[in-house]
């Protein structure tokens, strides 16, 4: 089985950061940045901002690299290695009506390092790199739901 390459946005406005829940059906409580899967011949930050925009609607700029995480879940050998980008808006807002196309996300929000503490957000090292803005690297831990 081969390795999956995803990618996400780091995306702090006033101080808050850009979670989603992607879970159809809001099966799960977990919180993520948004971003996923990319796809070949286009690059990452080309897939990112496809990404984004599908999920929340919002158009960014794709910054430098500061996190790269990666999971598996040994039963089916799902492997995936995530690549963070520091990203700003240029355009949008975000908005209840907006429908992700592939209805995987269905909540967006922005939250303060105080409200995150009280949400369940992979990878746990999202929070300190997104406010402390440092470089981080999470080696491989088991996929949860």
């Amino acid at each position: 089985m081969s390795i999956r390459i995803a990618t996400r946005a780091v995306i702090v406005k006033d101080q808050r950061l850009l979670l989603v829940n992607a879970f159809p059906d809001q099966q799960s409580d977990l919180w993520c940045a948004p971003g996923g899967g990319a796809e070949a011949g286009a690059s990452l930050p080309d897939n990112l901002q496809r990404e984004v925009f599908e999920e929340t609607g919002l158009r960014i700029r794709v910054g430098p690299p500061c996190l790269v995480n990666e999971f598996h879940e040994p039963k089916s050998g799902f492997h995936q290695v995530e690549i963070f980008f520091r990203c700003t808006i240029t355009d949008g807002a975000l908005s209840d009506d907006w429908q992700d196309p592939e209805a995987v996300v269905n909540r967006r929000r922005f939250v303060s390092a105080e409200e995150m503490a009280d949400l369940r957000v992979k990878p746990d090292s999202l929070a300190h790199v997104a406010f402390a803005r440092g470089m981080g690297y999470d080696p491989l831990e088991t996929l949860v739901r």
